[in-house]
């Protein structure tokens, strides 16, 4: 949903030059499309829902990135062990001045189908403080401790 969302966002922001994609830390549901609640709730508010397929992230995905976002603070963790050495990585919420800290976005995945929107809901709002670090990393700010 994030990088759908993000796409979407970053287009009406006039955000260009950006590349978003998703990935998960865990294999289970590689080749996989999306699921069909975060497709029904991307596809109500605006947002392209097709063409997606499941995969795990890899090192060097993460070393090529200029900003890897995870959901939940386990995300986080999984990616570090994936690449130690990042210094790139952060949790959504991080970009949320409304969130807790540290808090991550629940996975909808096992809970109702309103769990979507709640996670869409979630992205949504931290969004807009992705987007200005996206503007900080392009004018070269550099930030100490980024990772959530």
């Amino acid at each position: 949903m994030a990088e759908r969302m993000a796409d979407g966002m970053a287009e009406r922001d006039g955000l260009t030059g950006v590349h978003f994609t998703s990935a998960g830390v865990s294999d289970e549901e590689r080749g996989s499309p999306i699921d069909s609640r975060a497709a029904r709730v991307l596809t109500a508010q605006g947002y392209r829902a097709s063409g997606h397929r499941a995969h795990k992230i890899t090192a060097s995905e993460i070393r090529g990135a200029d900003l890897v976002i995870g959901l939940e603070p386990r995300h986080v963790d999984m990616m570090r062990r994936l690449a130690p050495d990042a210094t790139n990585l952060a949790l959504l919420t991080d970009f949320d001045p409304a969130a807790a800290p540290g808090s991550g976005v629940p996975d909808p995945w096992y809970g109702p189908p309103s769990g979507f929107q709640e996670t869409a809901e979630a992205i949504e709002a931290a969004l807009p403080g992705v987007f200005d670090r996206i503007r900080e990393l392009r004018r070269g700010v550099r930030r100490s401790g980024v990772a959530g």
